[in-house]
């Protein structure tokens, strides 16, 4: 497979240019992943008899890989990184495909460990290649379109599932080859039909930790946190209390990301305009009264009333909207980074981020046996952490300029 430089695949056709491989990527990692999250509660449920300390477990194990996404950056000394991330789809791929035949709490736990594996290293090297292959005056623009096909792949693989499962009795064990087995083939065709696209800044092949990367670095952490209770509790609520089923679980996340698809060209246009300060001040001030709210369907018990259902629904959506600007950090550090930073700082990111998340999820788990509640009041005290640490952002972040406490740069950047 020969390689060209980004200057050199301009003259390729539309589809075989590095951002069509971009988007035919987050197209392919959400057909397994999306399928296996859609699945999980319900099948560990009904299959493992899981309950809330055991969802805790699986989730935290879920996490070690991403905690040791750091080893991203030895494995690119000898890999490139365009050839990991399609390694890393395939791995996904086919641990989704063969979670139904192994329905013990053993079994789960390692095609977990495994699935983990593959998505979180695409997603490190996949964030790297989005930073290094896309012009920072286009990127939030464009990062939003990435999120809206990846939302977009997502509402496909929900909608079959939707049909299928209610209509033609579909099984677990259909449902999840077939949607690896689909991220695999879409990682196969990338291999065979894209050329190795060569980023115009040599990567840094060692662990890069800069004192004025600080910021970044900790709002990575605190997503981490935030972000592990929403994946881990707030879908698991929805069967565990209001006893969705898995049609009723997948229409929720189909409304998620139908919500996505229009909402997130949008998002991509407000931080361009507006700046990551005030896009991830928004998000956390709306995740702050979600979070609360969630906690006071339980306080209250809200949840025994019919619209209680419609209003856990309604959350769940909004909590998936405001998620979505979570990109605003990338384009965030585009924008203050060193060049040849990119790759080792993703990976090093993504370590920072799952620090809380190895372990959080396990720990809550206890506590969600006691007080479902209080998992939401603290998820509401990472948010409001999450905003005093967004209003340190400048208007304009630049490298030199990455915090308020920064010297102002001599001319800020035009609106």
């Amino acid at each position: 497979m020969r390689s060209m430089s980004l200057e050199q695949a301009r003259a390729l056709p539309l589809w075989r240019r590095p951002t069509a491989l971009l988007i035919v990527m987050a197209a392919a990692m959400p057909l397994a992943f999306s399928t296996w999250s859609a699945l999980l509660n319900n099948f560990v449920i009904e299959a493992a008899q899981f309950d809330g300390s055991d969802i805790g477990w699986l989730q935290s194990v879920r996490e070690i890989p991403g905690f040791l996404a750091v080893g991203v950056i030895a494995i690119i000394i000898f890999v490139r990184e365009q050839v990991l991330g399609l390694v890393s789809l395939m791995m996904l791929g086919v641990a989704v495909a063969v979670t139904a035949y192994f329905p013990t709490f053993e079994g789960l736990l390692a095609t977990t460990l495994i699935s983990s594996m593959g998505f979180h290293y695409f997603e490190t090297v996949n964030q790297s290649l989005q930073l290094q292959w896309i012009d920072k005056k286009r990127a939030p623009q464009m990062l939003g379109w990435i999120v809206a096909v990846g939302s977009g792949a997502s509402l496909l693989a929900y909608g079959l599932l939707v049909l299928g499962w209610k209509n033609f009795g579909w099984t677990y064990e259909a449902v999840y080859l077939a949607g690896g087995g689909a991220t695999v083939l879409l990682a196969v065709l990338c291999f065979v039909l894209y050329p190795q696209f060569d980023s115009p800044n040599p990567q840094t092949k060692r662990m890069v930790l800069r004192r004025r990367y600080w910021l970044y670095y900790a709002l990575q952490f605190m997503a981490g946190a935030r972000r592990q209770i929403f994946v881990v509790f707030a879908a698991f609520m929805m069967v565990e209390r209001f006893g969705f089923e898995v049609h009723q679980v997948t229409g929720l996340f189909l409304a998620n990301y139908l919500a996505n698809m229009v909402f997130a060209p949008m998002m991509g246009g407000f931080v361009q305009r507006y700046g990551e300060r005030r896009a991830l001040t928004f998000e956390y001030i709306g995740l702050i009264g979600i979070f609360l709210a969630y906690g006071a369907l339980y306080f209250a018990n809200w949840g025994d009333l019919a619209w209680g259902v419609t209003i856990a629904a309604g959350l769940y959506i909004l909590d998936h909207l405001f998620f979505a600007l979570a990109f605003a950090l990338k384009t965030y550090f585009q924008k203050i980074a060193d060049p040849q930073d990119i790759a080792p700082t993703a990976a090093v990111a993504f370590t920072i981020n799952h620090i809380a998340a190895v372990g959080l999820p396990a720990a809550l788990g206890y506590l969600w046996l006691t007080s479902p509640a209080g998992v939401f009041v603290l998820a509401a005290g990472f948010a409001c952490v999450s905003l005093v640490l967004a209003l340190l952002i400048p208007r304009h972040p630049a490298k030199g300029h990455e915090t308020i406490f920064a010297p102002r740069l001599a001319v800020a950047p035009a609106e």
